[in-house]
């Protein structure tokens, strides 16, 4: 009777003692199924760039400054007034730089997002926008977007 009332109090120590190590291979498994569906769904926004825009960049900087961060945000990542440029629905084989081009000149109905239409900039000239563009394909590339 002894024996076998120790070999129930091992018993019920191994298994309290594997208790929290199961706990944790749970939670494990659990958060590693959950990774996919969570990559599934729309990124988190972007913070900007990670570093200042090389020299060669930064008219474009300056440029999107004045002219286009107002609605799409500092570093492109969008406000409540217009989309985030740095996203993976404005990358080159989705919008190429002529749709940038065709927005700055004749603005855009409202047709990926709900901020409403964008008007055209007069501001800005062909060049401007070229310059604009070289700019915000950087900060793309650095969200590593493409």
């Amino acid at each position: 009777m002894n024996e076998t009332n120790e070999t129930n109090r091992t018993n019920q120590m191994s298994t309290t003692m594997k208790m929290p190590r199961m706990l944790g291979v749970s939670f494990i498994a659990l958060a590693l199924s959950a990774a996919p569906a969570c990559s599934q769904t729309e990124p988190p926004p972007p913070q900007g760039p990670a570093s200042a825009a090389p020299a060669e960049l930064r008219d474009g900087e300056q440029k999107f400054t004045a002219n286009c961060s107002a609605c799409h945000g500092a570093g492109g990542v969008g406000t409540k007034q217009g989309p985030p440029l740095v996203h993976k629905v404005y990358e080159p084989n989705h919008h190429g730089d002529a749709a940038f081009q065709r927005a700055a000149a004749n603005g855009v109905k409202s047709h990926h997002w709900q901020f409403g239409d964008m008007p055209k900039i007069d501001a800005v000239k062909p060049d401007d926008v070229d310059q604009i563009v070289q700019y915000v394909r950087w900060l793309q590339k650095q969200a590593g977007i493409f």
